[in-house]
């Protein structure tokens, strides 16, 4: 049940963010009484840690799984293949995507731990994708292109309904047609060998 409440709440808290989520809409998709949701969990505030926390438990396993698919692969390689995996992935949760955007582009008075490890989940992504030799050397410049890969994703997921509807295109198309966009703007801009994004040569 405890497991459920949490499995449910990631979609409403994705779907309505902190401030247009109540206990009792999660209590009542999950078909318990809210009492029952307060055994478990707690606050809403509580429920709300659980739900960054356990994207931040999702997030780093998927990490791990890029590290090792692309490890040792050339730079251009490795790029497409974190772009087709993440995207994949976000895709797949949308709540991720949509709770990060709520988290930095909305006004919100709930603290989170998401807040604090923004810069780890940064650095492993940009040492999964080539674009950092170290985890622990992450200038600013490089943590720069790293978030405009990744809002380039996120905005991608977050806005699939709005822009659906501006390309009159069905999901199995706008999904495809993401990743081959986010290809053709990225693997040239960081792995083009005259061009100053391009990471050092042995990253």
């Amino acid at each position: 049940m405890k497991g459920r409440i949490l499995e449910v709440a990631r979609r409403i808290f994705g779907e309505y963010g902190f401030h247009g989520t109540t206990t009792r809409m999660i209590a009542q998709t999950v078909g318990i009484d809210i009492s029952t949701l307060y055994y478990h969990w707690g606050e809403k505030g509580d429920l709300y840690e659980a739900v960054v926390l356990d994207i931040y438990e999702d997030l780093r396993e998927k990490l791990i799984e890029v590290e090792g698919l692309i490890r040792g692969k050339p730079l251009s390689e490795r790029l497409e293949i974190a772009i087709n995996e993440m995207t994949d992935y976000l895709f797949e949760q949308p709540e991720i995507s949509n709770l990060i955007l709520f988290r930095y582009f909305a006004k919100t008075r709930h603290a989170s731990p998401l807040d604090f490890r923004v810069p780890e989940f940064m650095s492993n992504i940009a040492h999964s994708m080539g674009l950092v030799p170290d985890k622990a050397q992450f200038p600013v410049d490089a943590k720069m292109k790293m978030l405009a890969v990744m809002n380039a994703i996120h905005n991608f997921v977050s806005g699939e309904n709005f822009f659906l509807a501006l390309l009159g295109s069905e999901h199995e198309a706008y999904v495809k047609g993401v990743k081959e966009t986010l290809k053709f703007l990225l693997i040239p801009a960081f792995a083009s060998g005259d061009n100053p994004c391009r990471p050092a040569k042995n990253a």
